[in-house]
């Protein structure tokens, strides 16, 4: 297990990345529980959602540690579910298997632009000014994620965001999280972002917040698998959305949001997994790329909407997780989770507030490596660092920053600096903002 991951390699040990991999799992056990909700209006039977949920997680997670032997994390993304849900009863005449081929289209395109060295080449292509501000930009917006999930932060009463109820069950819960993880490490002790959630889902069971579970085992249904090959008038869902222009379009949205999410996700965990570059490249990128493209299609296939890298995988790297090993302790407790989900899900989300508003403090050092006088670097770093949390998206803060990068540059006649990639992904980007 050592030689296979190269533990030892990176400076780890085997009960590390184990307890690394446990603590991602938690961090990201709400998509277990939210996937379902959001995605049962589109017709798909519940318990199927859950099954599905939990076993593309965890083979698309185990294939990450596996290929990648880094400690990223998949499932089914935020946001997409949503999305598709939507697009499901407005474009796709309430049939969900034309939804999910927009998804399994998205992810085998974007697989083959992987394959062909475009998405590496657009990485390689990004100012080192900008990849530290997608690194800040990121940290606000885990930290973000958490105080929101604990209802610490709170859409305001004629203000877009306020103070929560200082009173709720939930507020409560989140403070505990934060207020014990903090304390556990400035002490070093190790285990501090696992010890928050635990300690915090304790505390929510006498506040009403941990519920109790509605039972121990549930039954596998695979009922929402092959989407794509399904009946959907005649012909098979995925020939209808190759026919249709407007599925099409909705495909490229998807596209950017997927390319540019993970991108941004990558090299946040890798700042904590101490698999970034002085240069901000991250280490086996393509392999990483190639696990989240192919996540993508298994996810639109397994009928659970794209299944991509998640954010939360940083909380993990941040517990000390440095091998795939972590990535295959969390994908083995998501295909054990596919048969007791119903305990898993007691996992609330604000227990794990603690541990993602952590990791968003710790991602907070990279601002000081952006030179903010000169505002040609720290004005389109700005426009990333303000644009995720803002935005509440990833790939749009990212996007913001880059045509801010393109248009600065050529006011300041400094046009010959910019790399023709970084011109087509900020052109991209344009129209991404207008047919989005």
């Amino acid at each position: 297990m050592d030689e296979l991951f190269h533990v030892s390699e990176r400076k780890s040990t085997i009960g590390t990345e184990l307890r690394a991999g446990l603590t991602t799992f938690l961090a990201m056990a709400y998509i277990i529980a939210v996937n379902p909700a959001v995605l049962s209006g589109t017709g798909i039977d519940a318990g199927a959602l859950a099954c599905a949920t939990c076993l593309g997680a965890g083979i698309m997670t185990i294939c990450m540690g596996i290929f990648a032997n880094r400690p990223l994390a998949c499932a089914s993304g935020l946001g997409v579910n949503a999305m598709i849900a939507g697009i499901t009863t407005t474009v796709c005449g309430g049939d969900w298997h034309v939804a999910m081929s927009v998804i399994f289209l998205e992810g085998v395109v974007i697989m083959l632009l992987v394959l062909c060295g475009l998405r590496e080449a657009i990485m390689d292509a990004i100012p080192v000014v900008l990849r530290h501000a997608i690194s800040v930009g990121l940290g606000l917006f885990i930290a973000m994620i958490g105080l929101c999930d604990a209802g610490i932060i709170t859409a305001g009463a004629g203000t877009l965001v306020g103070l929560g109820d200082i009173a709720s069950p939930t507020f409560i819960v989140g403070i505990i999280s934060i207020v014990v993880t903090v304390a556990l490490a400035s002490r070093n002790v190790p285990g501090s972002l696992l010890i928050g959630i635990i300690v915090a889902v304790i505390a929510g069971i006498p506040l009403g917040v941990t519920q109790a579970p509605t039972g121990i085992i549930a039954p596998l249904d695979f009922s929402s698998i092959g989407g794509p090959i399904a009946d959907a008038g005649g012909v098979p869902a995925i020939v209808k959305v190759l026919t249709d222009p407007t599925l099409l379009v909705i495909s490229f949205s998807l596209l950017m949001s997927d390319f540019f999410d993970t991108m941004g996700t990558a090299m946040a965990v890798a700042k904590q997994g101490e698999f970034l570059t002085d240069d901000g490249n991250v280490e086996n990128i393509k392999e990483i790329l190639i696990v989240d493209s192919a996540a993508a299609a298994v996810g639109g296939f397994m009928g659970v909407s794209s299944i991509t890298t998640f954010v939360e995988s940083t909380s993990g790297a941040a517990d000390g997780g440095r091998t795939g090993l972590t990535s295959v302790t969390t994908g083995v407790l998501f295909i054990l989770a596919a048969f007791f989900s119903p305990i898993v899900t007691i996992v609330s989300s604000a227990a794990t507030c603690g541990a993602l508003v952590y990791v968003g403090y710790l991602m907070m050092s990279e601002a000081s490596e952006i030179d903010w006088s000169d505002v040609s670097q720290g004005f389109p770093a700005f426009m990333i660092v303000a644009g995720v949390p803002f935005t509440y998206s990833i790939s749009a803060g990212i996007g913001l920053g880059f045509i801010a990068y393109v248009i600065v540059a050529l006011f300041k006649g400094e046009a010959s600096k910019i790399k023709p990639l970084m011109w087509i992904a900020a052109l991209a980007f344009l129209v991404y903002f207008f047919v989005a």
